[in-house]
């Protein structure tokens, strides 16, 4: 504002305004400076937020893509980001390397479009390598896993490894034909189930230690079978892979260790029933309630905040599979509480609901930990 004022006054002289004049006017500047940044700041906050809105309500697909190739940024993790878009309509579908480029891209599934998640999801896979999949997978489709890995030599062990965790190599040597149309997620993901058509004549999708078995026989051919030039998928039978395929809760932990979300059931549908013996009701039931209700809520923690003007009050997001709910933490529940809220993944909140200008939170009285799930989830927290 100095340099401002300085320029501001030597511009003043030369149009021949003097004196009192030049102070009134630099007083009127200097006054509206101490309002006038947060009230530009909320409008093009609001402009923003009213473009986000439109978006999402008319191009769901396309506006979730965008905020999931610009990560990090804002507010909600990716994994929110998506569960969020899947309960508004959207479908997502896994990482694949017959199917995903390096950014999130769009599908025509049916009469709809989803959004294909990009391999900048897996963690460890380098740019490099996921871009030489995609300009080798233009050539011709991958036959088998071995192919794929002589094919793309820049992928190494490790990577392969992680892309067979995460089930981003289940489809590798199925034709693309038979795919249209598949469920989203678990057992054409995970077992050997064909598609619409019945299953492949010549080769099924892996499940993903299939996958994982497939890598390490890839990396390590053994003896003169492997070295007599048959391909892999004529090798392949069913059933030829000794590993059964992952549990739910597997399947869920290599999902979020291997990209940091799912695009499975969220962690705490599978434990619905377990959260309905308990009381605890879903985040989509609390506008139902009446106000200052004693209720139970429960989610994995998604935002914690503790604003300096909010005088020791911690405010946390849980979210479940139905939405999001909003716990109001006393700043003496904090106290009594604080490793589990500080640490815990997932809560169980109990308190007065209340309901103030369309905002439902909970004010807590009462909160303990849950052992929801071994998947390493996050949070964005700020203190």
């Amino acid at each position: 504002m100095k340099v401002i004022e300085k320029k501001l006054r030597a511009g003043m002289e030369r149009n021949g305004i003097t004196g009192a004049a030049v102070e009134e006017v630099v007083q009127s500047i200097a006054s509206f400076a101490l309002y006038g940044f947060p009230e530009s700041h909320a409008a093009r906050f609001a402009l923003l937020a009213y473009a986000s809105a439109y978006l999402k309500c008319h191009y769901l697909a396309a506006f979730t893509a965008a905020l999931l190739n610009n990560q990090p940024m804002g507010f909600y993790s990716p994994a929110t980001i998506v569960k969020d878009a899947e309960r508004h309509g959207l479908r997502t579908r896994p990482i694949d390397v017959t199917r995903s480029d390096w950014p999130c891209t769009l599908e025509k599934w049916g009469d709809k479009i989803c959004v294909r998640l990009g391999m900048r999801y897996v963690k460890g896979l380098r740019e490099e390598a996921a871009q030489a999949i995609v300009r080798e997978r233009a050539r011709g489709h991958f036959t088998s896993i071995d192919d794929l890995r002589r094919r793309v030599p820049e992928l190494r062990k490790p990577e392969l490894v992680m892309l067979a965790e995460i089930g981003a190599l289940n489809w590798v040597g199925e034709r693309p034909s038979l795919r249209s149309g598949q469920a989203l997620y678990g057992a054409p993901e995970d077992q050997k189930t064909g598609g619409p058509q019945g299953p492949s004549p010549t080769i099924q999708p892996y499940h993903r230690r299939d996958a994982l078995w497939q890598v390490e026989r890839a990396a390590r051919p053994a003896g003169p079978l492997f070295e007599s030039g048959f391909p892999n998928s004529e090798l392949r039978t069913p059933n030829s892979e000794p590993l059964a395929p992952m549990t739910p809760e597997e399947r869920l932990v290599a999902d979020f260790c291997g990209t940091g979300l799912t695009v499975g059931p969220h962690p705490m549908a599978y434990r619905r029933a377990e959260m309905k013996a308990l009381g605890v009701r879903a985040a989509a039931e609390l506008g139902r309630i009446p106000a200052g209700k004693r209720v139970r809520i429960a989610g994995g923690v998604i935002a914690r905040q503790r604003p300096g003007t909010a005088k020791g009050f911690v405010f946390l997001s849980l979210e479940d599979e139905t939405g999001i709910s909003n716990a109001i933490i006393t700043p003496d529940v904090f106290e009594q509480n604080q490793v589990t809220l500080v640490r815990e993944q997932f809560l169980m909140v109990e308190g007065r609901l209340e309901k103030q200008d369309n905002v439902i939170s909970v004010r807590a009285e009462r909160v303990c930990p849950l052992a929801i799930t071994r998947a390493e989830t996050s949070s964005h927290d700020f203190y």
